[in-house]
């Protein structure tokens, strides 16, 4: 078997902090990269003048872009993966520290795994200092045995579609299938370049984890993208049920339709429409339409609420941490409210 070319795809932006804990991570790996790429976002600190200085001293080839005006996030990183020329390709942040085997760990999957073009490994949480926190990032992210369990059913799209479970800097690709991901589109809510990705992978059911942390995934203030607590959304009591307008109940749920929507648009100019994991986004997506135009007349609201509720569409859709009868509340809230 040939022995795979591997890139880095390394984006900065006023990283000068934490850049060089990063690099010293990978100059430990066990197995070296053949390059990296640092695509720097116009950072205005030294990161550029310490991206020179990492690049003339590095064991191996790297390749420093600047650029010309300031791209955001997501698109510094899609000009990164369209630099790289490796067969793996590994997305980095400036900011973590990867453990000495992380590389040959992942292509040793990659390459016993020849029909996975995507995976991810798990992290441990670090504070600003780089201090492990003992946390698990799929802990944080509920990617739990559950879920796990589902994933290897063939079900990713639909854990997927309950938020991004992947993390961008825990991520390989092969090149090959680069052309599937890019460009990467902007305007999906809540999906940043790395749900964009497991989105592509989970629709042709070609992405899969790699159950180790391999890296410390830090987390600070200045972080450019990251895990932040959500604040808890307002209290619906039951008595709010039959008094509130009811466009606060259907605001959400056609939100969540919409947002559906626009991923099938973009995900149906890549991938075949017929595909399982299409199929699983599909009906996720006629739930929500069903639940988010239920007619204003409350017997006429019966008969495509039950149905769903007897196919298992709102058991399926309840959030996995929600109590045993939250499916039945959520039907009756939308025959009822």
């Amino acid at each position: 078997m040939p022995v795979p070319k591997i890139s880095i795809a390394l984006c900065t932006y006023n990283g000068e902090t934490h850049l060089r804990e990063q690099w010293d991570s990978l100059l430990k790996q066990t197995r070296q990269p053949d390059e990296i790429v640092v695509c720097d976002d116009r950072s205005t600190d030294g990161t550029w003048a310490l991206v020179q200085e990492l690049a003339a001293q590095a064991p191996f080839a790297v390749v420093p872009v600047r650029n010309d005006a300031q791209l955001g996030f997501n698109k510094n990183f899609e000009k990164a993966l369209s630099h790289c020329t490796g067969d793996l390709v590994f997305i980095c942040d400036q900011d973590d520290y990867w453990f000495p085997e992380k590389l040959q760990t992942m292509t040793h999957f990659m390459d016993t795994q020849p029909d996975v073009q995507i995976a991810f490994c798990n992290a441990y949480m670090a504070d600003d200092a780089l201090q492990n926190l003992n946390r698990l990032f799929w802990t944080q992210v509920r990617l739990d045995a559950l879920q796990q369990q589902r994933w290897k059913e063939g079900l990713a799209m639909e854990v997927l579609l309950d938020g991004n479970r992947m993390m961008g800097c825990a991520t390989v690709i092969r090149r090959t299938f680069m052309s599937r991901l890019l460009p990467i589109p902007t305007d999906i809510p809540s999906y940043i370049y790395d749900g964009w990705i497991s989105l592509v992978g989970a629709s042709m059911n070609v992405i899969q984890f790699v159950d180790k942390p391999l890296q410390l995934y830090r987390t600070h203030e200045q972080q450019q993208v990251g895990v932040r607590a959500q604040p808890p959304g307002p209290r619906i009591r039951l008595s709010d049920r039959f008094s509130r307008d009811r466009s606060l109940k259907l605001e959400p749920l056609a939100k969540m339709r919409d947002k559906l929507l626009r991923i099938r648009h973009y995900l149906r100019e890549r991938v075949d429409p017929n595909l399982d994991g299409m199929k699983q986004l599909d009906r996720k997506l006629a739930h929500y339409t069903m639940r988010s135009t239920l007619p204003d007349n409350r017997l006429r609201r019966l008969w495509p609420v039950l149905n769903d509720l007897q196919n298992g569409n709102y058991h399926r859709y309840a959030d996995p941490s929600a109590d045993w009868y939250s499916p039945y509340l959520a039907a009756v809230g939308d025959m009822l409210e």
